[in-house]
């Protein structure tokens, strides 16, 4: 039911997942068809989440405004029957000045409208890109080669089960033989009887586990992922080193993730100011999700983008890139370079040995004096004590002032 209107969907808008060749050649093979448009299909989930409109009309859903320009690379907004839509069509026309097409035809069964619209005029082009190429055929590339590597891994799962091959002389070997397979694939011990088996039964080792090697296709695999993800704008690592890697090799491919996100989003604002400015709307687009946090990673140094708190990251990003124009101004009479201002008072300024600023002067002659009155206090209990040990009485003249 769902792939029904799946498909359905998708050619009510004039799209097919796959080409009219590729879909004859495997006609016999539904299996390996429908594997190939859940890669597609899954994929265009995930991007799903790739744009954050604002201020769209009731009429314009986001989910579908956004599965239009990704899947046929182009809409055309306009008004029918006095609500605001966005179309699907063909270009065509005469081209203006610039070769760009003039004329947007559009058919909806749904709405009853049939018509060949001017561009400019009596609706609004927007592109999911530059050129209108829409993310279809770049889907289309990474789901076909996926959908035979992992056709290739099954085929290779299943012949590595084959590690020998066994061949029988006769039928009563041929019987000993199955019946020894079976009991040790049920987990029980197998027990051979006489020599004539082991004679008439050869085992032959099989090359297939040298000749395919399941890792490589492992890392083919991951291989067509990453670069899936990167040439959409999601930092997905595919270096095939097998030790540690340093940031720098993790970084490598952080410039070229983002410049047709980039194009698809400026894309997007060219085509919703004009639609704006025609109908006085205020419709905004930026980017969300993962796209916003790779972005912002790349601009904005020192936020935690690893939060799934939108506010909370807003909040960071506020902080870093916000700064104060009082703490930014100076003020002309604080960095005056006044004679009498910068002079410094020795008093005040006077650093002990340690470059540490030390206290005024006078506070400095009250320390000693305390520590010179302990002095003498410490002197007169020594004199004290050597008069006793001496036989004498203390004498207080000879006592250490």
């Amino acid at each position: 039911m769902g792939n029904c209107l799946t498909k359905d969907f998708l050619s009510g808008i004039g799209i097919t997942l796959f080409d009219p060749d590729y879909l004859e050649n495997n006609k016999k093979n539904d299996a390996k068809q429908k594997l190939g448009e859940s890669h597609v299909l899954y994929m265009l989930n995930r991007t799903q989440a790739m744009f954050d409109y604002e201020g769209l009309p009731e009429t314009i859903p986001a989910r579908n405004l956004e599965i239009i320009l990704q899947l046929n690379g182009n809409c055309f907004a306009t008004k029918a029957d006095g609500k605001y839509y966005v179309f699907a069509g063909g270009l065509g026309g005469v081209p203006d000045v610039y070769y760009e097409p003039t004329i947007y035809t559009v058919a909806n069964p749904a709405l009853n409208f049939s018509k060949c619209l001017e561009i400019e005029k009596e609706g609004v082009l927007i592109r999911n890109d530059s050129y209108g190429v829409g993310l279809l055929p770049m889907f289309k590339k990474y789901a076909s080669l996926m959908t035979e590597n992992e056709i290739t891994m099954r085929v290779c799962d299943i012949l590595l089960r084959m590690s020998l091959l066994l061949s029988a002389a006769d039928d009563r070997t041929k019987a000993s033989a199955e019946k020894y397979i079976s009991d040790i694939y049920d987990g029980k011990l197998g027990v051979i009887g006489d020599n004539a088996f082991l004679e008439s039964l050869k085992a032959n080792p099989t090359a297939l586990t040298n000749a395919i090697r399941l890792t490589d296709l492992i890392e083919y695999q991951q291989y067509l992922k990453a670069a899936w993800f990167n040439d959409l704008g999601i930092n997905a690592n595919y270096n095939m080193k097998r030790e540690s890697i340093s940031p720098n090799e993790a970084q490598l491919n952080d410039d070229a993730l983002l410049p047709l996100v980039d194009d698809m989003l400026e894309a997007r604002k060219l085509g919703i100011e004009k639609f704006n400015n025609m109908y006085g709307l205020d419709v905004k687009v930026s980017l969300s999700s993962s796209w916003l946090k790779e972005q912002l990673s790349q601009t904005v140094p020192g936020v935690d983008f690893d939060s799934d708190n939108d506010e909370h990251i807003n909040e960071q990003v506020q902080e870093e890139v916000t700064e104060d124009p009082e703490e930014v101004t100076e003020d002309p009479e604080e960095v005056t370079d006044d004679p009498e201002e910068v002079t410094e008072d020795p008093e005040e300024v006077t650093k002990d040995p340690e470059g540490e600023a030390a206290a005024p002067e006078s506070d400095i002659v009250d320390v000693l004096e305390d520590i010179a009155d302990e002095l003498g206090d410490i002197a007169d209990v020594f004199n004290g004590e050597a008069d006793i040990l001496n036989g004498g009485e203390p004498d207080e003249s000879e006592n250490i002032e």
